[in-house]
């Protein structure tokens, strides 16, 4: 089971309607994509959803098929090193890492209980129960080059059994996926912060009601965001596509191509120290003549892949400067 299988239980959660064509994207090869440390850390895991700290020495990303872990891996001297679980994690099925942009804190996903004694939180879609499978935002601060007691984001955000994805912009406010507060349907959510507290999250209308929206990446300054996507009640897999903001909301999301995305899913959007550069997972295998076909990584599972948006962040910025 790849990480997408998480979110097979919380499809029928989707809102249904009719499908909204994407705009199309800027030409891209597949030469554009690298494998993130090939040998060091891609190899033979399911791997995805990697958080950078902000000097990019530092990457936090998840690792399993049914139970994940958040691993750890740092660059010296040029190399990253054998990636070793979190020290806040290990225990618990914790996931979706996401760095906030001054690399203070890092957001996380866990179904660990939310008081010491309880047992795992449990997933409860519609009248049904299932057993640790939740998932919850936790925020875990960074000291050093070490980390603190992750604490439970309160009850605001975690307003139901399955609260999963975030990111972290640049004002601390969240972009994730949880339950719409007016009917409960698995949503994208924005919840701003105010004198440290974090506001009641607001449904963010990006792509219509035909799409079922998972795994944003917001830019710092919030002028972009990046997420998977797939129509309502579709097999196909989901794709990424990039959506920029202006005072009149958010555009039409921008499918990133089928140079990017490739084979059962394309996961896990989160942006790189640069702020420019685009990490997720994928299960894409390369075929010949692609030179990294033979590889000993390039067997199927889920690998942490990079591209540059700058093919689409500065056609944005010239379609701005022509209006």
């Amino acid at each position: 089971m790849h990480h997408a299988a998480l979110y097979a239980l919380l499809l029928s959660a989707a809102l249904s309607g009719g499908a909204l064509a994407i705009a199309d994207a800027p030409a891209v090869t597949s030469r554009a994509l690298t494998v993130f440390a090939p040998g060091a850390i891609a190899g033979d895991a399911d791997d995805g959803a990697a958080a950078f700290t902000p000097d990019g020495d530092t990457v936090v990303f998840m690792r399993g098929t049914d139970s994940f872990s958040l691993m750890e891996s740092h660059r010296v001297h040029g190399r990253w090193s054998t990636p070793v679980s979190a020290a806040f994690s290990g225990r618990w099925r914790d996931l979706d890492p996401a760095m906030a942009p001054d690399g203070s804190y890092l957001l996380f996903v866990s179904n660990r209980p939310e008081r010491p004694g309880q047992g795992p939180i449990d997933a409860v879609l519609g009248k049904q129960r299932h057993a640790g499978a939740g998932m919850n935002l936790w925020r875990v601060d960074r000291h050093g080059d070490g980390w603190g007691t992750p604490v439970r984001l309160p009850d605001t955000v975690n307003a139901c059994s399955t609260t999963f994805a975030p990111s972290v912009a640049g004002d601390g406010s969240i972009y994730y996926i949880g339950c719409d507060p007016t009917d409960g349907t698995l949503r994208l959510l924005h919840a701003w912060v105010r004198d440290g507290h974090y506001l009641a999250p607001i449904r963010v209308a990006i792509g219509g009601d035909g799409f079922v929206i998972r795994d944003p990446a917001i830019a710092p300054d919030r002028s972009f965001l990046v997420v998977s996507m797939k129509p309502v009640g579709s097999q196909q897999p989901y794709r990424l596509a990039i959506s920029f903001h202006s005072e009149a909301g958010w555009s039409l999301p921008q499918d990133l191509g089928d140079a990017v995305n490739g084979g059962k899913h394309s996961m896990g959007a989160q942006l790189g120290p640069d702020h420019r550069t685009l990490t997720f997972y994928s299960d894409r295998r390369l075929a010949p003549p692609d030179p990294r076909a033979d590889a000993a990584w390039n067997n199927g599972d889920d690998h942490i892949w990079q591209v540059s948006l700058a093919p689409w962040l500065d056609a944005h910025a010239r379609r701005k400067h022509a209006h």
